[in-house]
């Protein structure tokens, strides 16, 4: 019998098959989880349905994926119809996973200091507003015992050149994280947060987080990346009965490069190639 048996929950953020949700998702419903999923909404004008069929060729097929629909985070009124949806599903939820995070392309990749107002705006509504608007118009349905994990990443912790606006909107989204852990907590509802390391995911791949992953191979005691199925097993253990211990919390699942003072092995191989 998994872990999840008899529980129900949310999946907000998945884009395709190499995203963290998914990995996390993927997870769940193999214990026996029941998932609700969403998508970024398609263009009208969008007959191929990119972003819906991406997310489809996921689940299809899986019995435990109850159902798939547009969420717009941006939009009050799309988020409590998503909630509706899942009312009507599920009745209460136990779970939720909040892994949404955007920066237009053009303010990421300048320095942070010359993101425009509207990107900073933008980035930050869609980044970090929208756990606490997401689990404000979830708290109605959600279980006297469940739990809520949001993903983060270590450039909301440290300065991470190259991270720049987001680093800020993962740091405020940190703090977010830590007052709902709070407000929730007399009702039983745990939540954390899971800084993971460098994976190839649409995301990464948005903030040039390729080069990352030798730094984190060399620099990390286990001297190597970590996968998603690693992240997947500690998501699903966060949003389980196994962490009701847990709350306010940001889960590294990076190898230990977090607690890394100096760059270690690195420096190592540094100083042999400069002999």
């Amino acid at each position: 019998m998994g872990m999840f048996e008899g529980k129900k929950g949310l999946i907000l953020g998945v884009a395709n098959d190499r995203s963290i949700a998914w990995a996390i998702a993927k997870n769940i419903m193999e214990q026996g989880g029941q998932c609700g999923f969403t998508h970024l909404p398609d263009r009208p004008d969008d007959d191929r349905q990119k972003n819906r069929n991406r997310v489809n060729k996921c689940i299809n097929g899986i019995e435990n994926a109850k159902f798939l629909v547009p969420l717009n985070v941006q939009d009050d009124e799309q988020i409590a119809s998503v909630m509706e949806t899942a009312r009507e599903e599920f009745g209460q939820i136990d779970f939720l996973l909040h892994s949404i995070a955007f920066a237009d392309r053009n303010d990421l990749m300048k320095e942070t200091m010359e993101c425009s107002r509207d990107g900073f705006k933008l980035a930050m509504d869609i980044s970090a507003y929208s756990l606490l608007a997401v689990v404000n118009a979830a708290r109605p349905i959600l279980s006297d015992n469940s739990s809520i994990v949001t993903m983060t990443y270590f450039g909301g912790e440290k300065c991470v050149p190259g991270y720049n606006v987001m680093g800020v909107c993962k740091a405020a989204l940190d703090a977010s994280m830590r007052y709902l852990a709070y407000e929730m907590g007399p009702r039983g509802t745990r939540v954390n947060a899971i800084s993971a390391g460098p994976l190839k995911t649409l995301a990464s791949t948005a903030v040039g987080a390729g080069g990352m992953l030798a730094l984190y191979e060399h620099m990390a005691p286990l001297g190597r990346n970590v996968t998603h199925g690693e992240v997947g097993s500690v998501g699903s253990f966060l949003l389980s009965d196994a962490s009701n211990g847990i709350t306010g919390e940001i889960m590294h699942v990076d190898g230990g490069y977090n607690m890394m003072g100096s760059p270690g092995r690195l420096l190592e191989k540094i100083q042999d190639a400069q002999k």
